[in-house]
Formats: C-alpha cells, sequence, structure tokens
C-alpha cells in the first residue's frame, strides 16, 4: 500500500507527466522447482503454451493520449488576469447533453480521470492526465475530492458544478473546478475542469468520471468463487493477511479520519464460516504495520517505524512479542516482509531505500545478514515488495522499476537485469516456470496500473510478453501465482482470477467484487477495496478488503 510523501509525489508526477522481437536465448534457465513459503508452486505447465511470443511494445503507464474526454470548454485562457474561477458562465457547456446530468445519483463515489493541455515556453502543445476521486453524499456527510471537502458543490437537474478551494504552500489561493457536461454511458460521464492560481487560469481540460459500482454487466461474482465468510476488522485499516496454523493474521495501518489505529488482529478460522476473534494488539506509538509472514513459532510483521516485530506463535491465538529486527531498528521502515526457505527478506523505503536479508534458521531469533541497495533516483520509494524463486529475488523498486538479484551468495550478491518503464510504480509480483522459461507477473500501483507478462529467463534482456488490464482509473495490489492460476487482488475491482497457463494471453476466469460504495469507512481514495490476498492450500482463499475486513472464499 503506497504511504509514504514520497510515493504521493511519484504518483502526482506519473499522473501529470506529459505525452512526450522473441528472447532468442538459446538455454533458458531450467525448471529448479519452488523455494518454500515463496507463494508459488512448480513448474506451472507447459500446455498449451509452446514457449513462444512476440514481444510487446512498452508504453509505460499513461504515456498514449486518451484524448479530449467531452465537448465543453473553459472560456478563459491561461494568463495572469485573474477570473472568477468557480463562476459557471466561465464553461462553454452549449454542446454538452446536459438533461443527462439528472439521472446521476446523489450518494456516489466516482474515479476521475484528468486530461489538460497547456502551452510549452517553446510554443507546442503538450498534454498531461491526472487523477482524482470524488465521493457525493446525501446524508450530511461532506461532498470530498481526494478526501477532502469541495468548498461548494452545485446539483440540480441539469447542472453539476465542484468547487474546492485550498492554500498552496507559499500561501497563494488555489482553486479547482469541475463542471458536468453529459453522461457517456451507464456509471460514466464527463465535463471540464478549470484550475486556478490566485483568480488566474493555470491550467483547463475535460474529464471522465467513472462510478465506482461492479463494471457494467458484471455480477458480484463469476466462474464459482464464493464468499465462504465475511467478518469485520475493528483495527485501522486492513491491509495484508497470513494464515498459519489454522488462525488468519491482519494487519492493518492507521485509519486517520476515525482516528482508529492499526495493529494485528488475530482469528481462529479452523471453521471458515465463522473466524472467531482471538486477538488484538495495536501499540500506541507504532501501528502502521503493512505486512506480515509467519515461519514456524514465528509470526513477521513490518512496521513503519521499527522495522520487523518478531512474535512468538507457539500458540497462535495469542502472539507473544520477543523483539524487533535489527536490533537498531528505531526509525526503520520496512514496508512489506517475505519468506524464502531460511531467509527473511524485508524490504525497506527508508531511510536507507534497501532490502534486508535476515537468516532465520532459528525463526525466532531472526539474525541481519545483509542489506541490498542500488543506485536509486531523487524520488524512488526503494522496495516495496519482492518474489523470491530460483535463488534469484524479484523486488518490485517502485519507480526505478522491476529488478532482479542474484541472491545465492550473500556475499556477493549482483543485480541481473532491470525492466524499468514510463510512470512507473512497480509494486508486486509473482513468478513461475512456462515452458522452460522464467515469466514475472508484474503489477504497479497508479490508477490503471496494469498487469504485465515478462519474460525474465535472460535477466539482461527482459522482455514484454502479454498483459491484462482493467479499468483505467483502478490500481492492482497484490497477487499470487497457483499453478496457472493467477489470483490478484485489484482493488475497486476485487478479486479478479486470471487463467495463465498461456501467459502471453491472461484470461480471466473467475471474479469476486468486493468494493461497495455503502460499505462503512469506504472513502473516495485510489487504494480501497480488496488489497491482500493468500492462497494457502488449504481449500480457501483469504482476502483483505480495506472497508469489509476478512473475506475467505472457495479455491477454484
Amino acid at each position: 500500500m503506497p504511504l509514504t510523501p514520497r510515493h504521493a509525489w511519484a504518483l502526482a508526477l506519473a499522473g501529470c507527466l506529459s505525452l512526450f522481437g522473441c528472447d532468442d536465448d538459446p538455454d533458458p534457465t531450467p525448471d529448479a522447482g519452488t523455494p518454500a513459503d515463496a507463494g508459488t508452486q512448480s513448474d506451472a505447465g507447459t500446455k498449451p503454451w509452446d514457449g513462444n511470443y512476440t514481444v510487446l511494445e512498452e508504453r509505460g503507464d499513461f504515456t498514449q493520449d486518451p484524448g479530449v474526454f467531452s465537448p465543453c470548454t473553459y472560456t478563459m485562457q491561461p494568463g495572469p488576469v485573474a477570473v472568477a474561477c468557480h463562476d459557471p458562465s466561465r464553461f462553454n457547456l452549449d454542446s454538452c447533453n446536459r438533461a443527462s446530468l439528472a439521472t446521476l445519483p446523489d450518494d456516489a463515489i466516482y474515479r476521475f480521470q484528468v486530461r489538460q493541455e497547456f502551452t510549452q515556453p517553446d510554443g507546442s502543445l503538450r498534454w498531461s492526465t491526472f487523477f482524482n476521486g470524488v465521493q457525493l453524499r446525501s446524508d450530511g456527510g461532506p461532498d470530498t475530492i481526494s478526501g477532502a471537502p469541495f468548498t461548494s458543490k452545485v446539483k440540480s437537474g441539469q447542472d453539476l458544478f465542484l468547487t474546492r478551494e485550498s492554500r498552496l504552500t507559499d500561501g497563494r489561493t488555489n482553486t479547482v473546478v469541475y463542471a458536468g457536461c453529459e453522461t457517456s454511458m451507464p456509471g460514466r460521464f464527463t465535463g471540464c475542469y478549470a484550475r486556478c492560481v490566485d483568480g488566474a487560469l493555470f491550467r483547463s481540460g475535460t474529464f471522465e468520471a467513472h462510478r465506482m459500482t461492479w463494471q457494467d454487466g458484471e455480477t458480484e461474482s463469476s466462474g464459482g468463487l464464493q464468499r465462504v465468510s465475511e467478518t469485520f476488522v475493528e483495527l485501522g485499516t486492513p491491509v495484508d493477511i497470513y494464515v498459519a496454523k489454522d488462525h488468519a493474521y491482519v494487519v492493518s495501518v492507521p485509519f486517520s479520519r476515525a482516528a482508529r489505529p492499526g495493529g494485528l488482529t488475530v482469528f481462529d478460522v479452523k471453521d471458515r464460516r465463522n473466524p472467531v476473534l482471538k486477538k488484538v494488539i495495536s501499540l500506541p506509538e507504532d501501528n502502521y504495520w503493512n505486512g506480515v509472514w509467519a515461519k514456524g513459532n514465528a509470526l513477521y510483521v513490518a512496521s513503519d517505524s521499527s522495522g520487523v516485530i518478531v512474535f512468538d506463535i507457539s500458540n497462535p491465538s495469542d502472539p507473544a512479542f520477543l523483539r524487533t529486527v535489527p536490533s537498531n531498528s528505531a526509525g526503520l521502515n520496512v514496508h512489506t516482509v517475505l519468506v524464502d526457505g531460511d531467509r527473511l527478506y524485508g524490504m525497506s523505503p527508508g531511510p536507507a531505500r534497501d532490502t534486508l536479508v535476515f537468516d532465520v534458521s532459528d525463526p525466532l531469533a531472526p539474525v541481519l545478514r545483509q542489506r541490498i541497495a542500488f543506485p536509486a533516483g531523487e524520488f524512488s520509494d526503494g522496495p516495496h515488495d519482492a518474489f523470491a524463486y530460483n535463488g534469484r529475488l524479484y523486488i518490485n523498486h517502485t519507480t526505478e522499476g522491476l529488478h532482479v538479484v542474484d541472491v545465492g551468495n550473500l556475499d556477493d550478491v549482483k543485480l541481473l537485469g532491470t525492466y524499468p518503464y514510463a510512470n512507473s510504480y512497480s509494486h508486486h509480483n509473482a513468478v513461475g516456470t512456462f515452458a522452460g522459461r522464467t515469466i514475472v507477473f508484474e503489477g504497479g500501483e497508479n490508477p490503471g496500473a496494469r498487469l504485465r507478462v515478462l519474460d525474465a529467463t535472460d535477466p539482461a534482456k527482459i522482455v514484454k510478453i502479454g498483459e491484462y488490464t482493467q479499468r483505467p482509473v483502478t490500481s492492482i495490489h497484490n497477487m499470487l501465482l497457483v499453478g496457472t492460476r493467477l489470483y490478484v487482488a485489484w482493488y475497486h475491482e476485487g478479486v479478479r482470477v486470471l487463467d495463465v497457463s498461456n501467459p502471453t494471453k491472461p484470461t480471466e476466469v473467475a471474479h469476486y467484487n468486493t468494493f461497495r460504495e455503502t460499505d462503512p469507512n469506504r472513502t473516495d481514495g485510489t487504494y480501497e477495496g480488496a488489497i491482500g490476498i493468500r492462497v494457502p492450500g488449504d481449500g480457501y482463499v483469504y482476502v483483505v478488503d480495506t472497508s469489509r475486513g476478512l473475506l475467505i472464499f472457495n479455491q477454484l
């Protein structure tokens, strides 16, 4: 989950940046099996795929112009002259079917994709795109944009005008206005956008708003994926889960709007239809816990302020705090954790932006063996997540892309290759062997981020061979490869199960829509919905949803 200041900056940058053949390796890496606890099974099979593919062009995230969304325009031009930016008469809506806006509901959550044009100093016309969330309410609660209340709202019949006024860090007044134009199809409407600074127009453009209900024509579920149980999580916003010893360990980050701290929630799930709450742990000054994994009697929790927290789960219903690691971990942000055999990896975006490697041959007493770091750009968030496979660590290095690292010898760690892409925020991956080739399924964490399928048999020549997308305003989060099925927690899109037996053509075979606008504590944020997922091999799929909590499904 993206929760650092640098990530917020990177998302804004990615949203606002302007437009600006088969691998011939004769000796693909043989299938050497799968490391324990790494979250996938062995060779994913050789049929029906024969290993042939066409290399796909990598265009990055949102480097293609989506085009003008609406026929409306903002009538003023950028410049130093002050205008009443929020005045509805500034928008030319003559070409709009404004009457269609009367069908818009009074209560809804939308994701806005905004496209704006501007002139460069050299006179060339450029475009950029960014995203906002909007929540409209009729119950007396605040109408919001990206979590902040609108200053004014006009919603009546054919009129829809939304205004938000704020202060920039230098004290200037920042005003943004959205004017509705028309509904384009069920669940979508378009309009115009303007932004003024101290009353002078800075940017204008058009937008398309997607209502965050289920996609047109979809039911709650398909493909036989059925919910077995649902259990609310009281602590903060639940973000990750691990299942061990017939217990589900759910970690949460603080939910600030309701002043609910994060922490650890433990459920006995022997009866999957009736999980039983056993324990809740939340420390006053340390409860931003974003990742969790278990090995033997040890439970490892990723903390944003104290490194990795180690609990003893000899009694699985009653985790007992043992220690934090490394020993000097005060102020150390570890975002996610991963166990591979006798190693524990902790991906740390700060302060050093490195990956910590622990020896956990004694699971309750991790010993720091190495810190893996690479040169990073000024605004990189460093390592975000990782996957271990056949002696290599595949690290999602956010704005730097995907790194493939040889970790066979921790005294001689080697960067074997990198797969960067434009406007990246590489977040999560899963790796398997298909037709004798090493295939990486990689997902970013941005609105519109897509699932990439990469051939990394030769890490020095990684190529894209397939991809899969959902709506352009939603984001992927975590994924797990189980045989030839890829289970994806896709935020607003819920759980998506893909058949990847032919990895060049991922095909959806099942889904479950977990996101509902009416769920308690839903916000207009990008990172809402299905977020954490585990498929431990016990016949069930365990998912955490940011609002609904712990959801258990049958495994297909």
